[in-house]
């Protein structure tokens, strides 16, 4: 990554969980754009980590191939990743954007549409109503007109101009521009928003 990558702030709530996503996109002279996102493991409770109330939402399927003994030994890193699936994640909760050259679809408020749009369209599908993934084309609820331009955020304990989603009725979303070349962008889900301290900084971690 050409510029360093934004994360949540340390707090309680939230685990790094040392995965990351990554997009990018190149042109004929190479890469023209390039994406990470980090993924964070949610602790309503980070005070008592047993407390019930810390675990996801799982289907019967799910929580009963997590239940069953693996039928052979499993590297300790195959077996913290099954874990996790037991606690809720934040997935591609935060974004750094950095484009070589700026264009229409690099806009700090295109970035942010886009970004609010894959988190509905991967993680709110039963919510909205669609099939498989493949099968029913996902249409936006999102526009520029739903963007309030007025908004702040602080990232590395400074105030900034931002934009925000506050209009959507599963996510919350609010993005800046850090640079000329580089945008910040985060999605949460509404139902975790009161855990989590809107705030950003440098990511400080072994990938980051």
């Amino acid at each position: 990554m050409p510029v360093p990558i934004i994360g949540f702030v340390p707090q309680p709530t939230l685990e790094d969980a040392e995965m990351e996503n990554t997009m990018s996109q190149h042109g004929m002279t190479g890469l023209s754009q390039l994406s990470v996102s980090i993924n964070y493991t949610l602790w309503r409770n980070p005070g008592d980590r047993s407390d019930p109330v810390n675990l996801a939402e799982l289907d019967e399927p799910t929580r009963r191939a997590l239940d069953e003994p693996a039928p052979q030994p499993r590297p300790a890193w195959l077996i913290e990743m099954a874990e996790r699936r037991r606690y809720p994640m934040l997935w591609e909760a935060v974004r750094t954007t950095w484009t070589r050259d700026a264009s229409e679809f690099s806009t700090p408020t295109r970035l942010l549409i886009d970004h609010a749009d894959h988190i509905l369209m991967n993680q709110f599908r039963e919510e909205l109503g669609l099939g498989d993934m493949g099968i029913d084309r996902f249409i936006s609820p999102l526009t520029e007109k739903t963007v309030n331009r007025d908004a702040v955020v602080t990232v590395e304990g400074v105030e900034m101009p931002a934009l925000e989603i506050d209009t959507d009725p599963f996510v919350y979303a609010i993005g800046a521009e850090l640079s000329s070349d580089t945008v910040l962008t985060a999605v949460v889900p509404r139902d975790a928003l009161q855990h989590i301290r809107i705030e950003f900084a440098r990511r400080h971690s072994a990938t980051g």
